[in-house]
């Protein structure tokens, strides 16, 4: 029974076989599973699908929508289209070569078209170059008549703001009660006016919109401002003196004053210079930076003064008497000071004199330091002669190789020296010669008047003021 049934499923699966018709050899050797999924071409190609049917209506439409985009575009107007089977060709004249590149790239991004024919070329005469600059410049006109009215408004708030900066710092009396200093005053004006007037601007190129150029002016201004400091270094630490001296000033007008090695009275002190007169009449002009950093001698605020000077007796003379002699008659002068006492002092002893230094003291105020010192000099000179005391006169020793000495030059103890001529009476020398206390010593102001006269012409500034302190 089971020997039956495996033969007849063997029956018919040969009969099953024997129905199915014959396929391909390659067919057979494909195996199931290597069927892909079918998917047009275009999907893996990078090119757009082209359809197979040209339609004349897209044609046209795609005619119509380039004209429409390029008559848009200023530069590309002048472009003819033409689109027949999905190709579009471009005709013209643009003017730059920018311009062809442009339109190619706006023809090909139209949907439906398959080719782009781009017989454009770009216009090589110079009118056609110089109308996009024409036309850029017209539209910067109408912009600008645009913006007359504001502009108009702007300049009208910084003339403004100019007006009340100028009239703030032209008030010098509020200035002066602000502070008592003239050089302050001026700084403090200025100042104040930079202020209103920068203030102003800033208000009218907001008004513009131009805040932005605003930042870019400060900003470049800073910069500027560093690279010119440094240039100015000179004009800057001139400047910081004045100030510094108008604030603290070292002398008045007309004082008699040495600045380093410059001497003279003073005319003025500018807001870059100290102005002197020389003794000899002549202006001085040193700069504030100098004279701020400089040694300052000032003669007139001390009205006393000390003068001295040096003469030489015989070595074979009493200094301490002839130093008695002297100061007695330092004393006797009228124009000489009690208090302080006039002194002499010993200074040098040299082979054939010594040399007694005398000092005395005057009131500037009413003698002349030159004319006393002169005086007094003359008046001891005579004194000394006067009681005996010899003024040595260089002395020279001539040595001979050769040849028995001069009888001049030995030196004979037993002879004596001649007697001294008679000295002739204190009042006759001075009658002769001349006393210091009939000369004039009254105090030379001529300089002084010079320098009253030149200030009372004002032609320049003066910050000297006598109600600031004084160093």
């Amino acid at each position: 029974m089971t020997a039956s049934l495996r033969l007849i499923s063997i029956a018919s699966a040969c009969l099953l076989w024997a129905s199915v018709p014959a396929l391909p050899v390659h067919a057979q050797l494909l195996p199931a599973t290597s069927a892909p999924d079918q998917t047009p071409a275009a999907a893996s190609s990078p090119e757009a699908a082209i359809s197979a049917a040209a339609d004349a209506q897209t044609d046209s439409q795609i005619g119509d929508r380039l004209r429409a985009i390029y008559r848009e575009l200023d530069r590309l107007a002048p472009v003819q289209v033409a689109v027949d089977a999905g190709v579009v060709t471009l005709n013209g004249t643009v003017p730059q070569a920018e311009d062809v590149d442009r339109a190619d790239r706006i023809a090909q991004r139209v949907v439906g078209v398959v080719a782009v024919q781009n017989r454009l070329s770009a216009e090589s005469g110079v009118t056609e170059q110089i109308a996009p600059v024409k036309e850029r410049l017209i539209t910067r006109a109408k912009q600008f008549v645009q913006l007359l009215p504001l502009l108009l408004i702007a300049l009208i708030i910084i003339a403004l703001f100019w007006l009340a900066g100028s009239f703030l710092a032209g008030r010098k009396a509020l200035w002066r009660r602000l502070s008592p200093n003239s050089f302050l005053a001026e700084l403090m004006a200025t100042s104040a006016r930079l202020v209103i007037i920068v203030a102003g601007l800033v208000i009218a190129l907001d008004l513009l919109g131009a805040s932005t150029l605003l930042g870019a002016i400060l900003g470049s201004a800073g910069v500027v401002g560093l690279a010119v400091g440094f240039a100015v270094k000179d004009t800057v630490d001139n400047y910081v003196s004045s100030l510094m001296l108008s604030i603290r000033q070292p002398f008045r007008a007309n004082d008699h004053v040495v600045i380093g090695d410059r001497e003279g009275r003073v005319i003025r002190l500018t807001s870059r210079a100290t102005i002197l007169m020389t003794l000899d009449g002549n202006h001085l002009r040193i700069p504030n930076s100098t004279v701020f950093m400089a040694e300052i001698l000032n003669y007139t605020r001390n009205p006393e003064r000390r003068f001295d000077f040096v003469l030489g007796v015989d070595a074979d003379d009493d200094p301490g008497k002839a130093m008695a002699v002297g100061v007695a008659r330092l004393r006797a002068l009228r124009f000489v000071l009690d208090e302080p006492s006039p002194g002499a002092r010993l200074e040098e002893i040299g082979d054939s004199n010594i040399m007694l230094r005398f000092l005395g003291w005057i009131d500037q105020e009413h003698s002349d330091w030159f004319k006393a010192r002169s005086a007094a000099i003359r008046a001891v000179m005579m004194e000394l002669e006067a009681k005996g005391f010899g003024l040595p006169e260089p002395i020279y020793r001539l040595r001979f190789d050769s040849g028995s000495p001069l009888e001049i030059a030995r030196g004979r103890k037993g002879d004596a020296p001649p007697p001294p001529p008679p000295s002739a009476a204190p009042a006759a020398v001075a009658a002769e010669h001349g006393d210091g206390d009939l000369e004039d010593v009254g105090a030379d102001d001529d300089i002084g008047d010079k320098v009253a006269a030149e200030r009372a012409r004002g032609d320049d500034e003066d910050m000297l003021d006598r109600q600031r302190p004084i160093e």
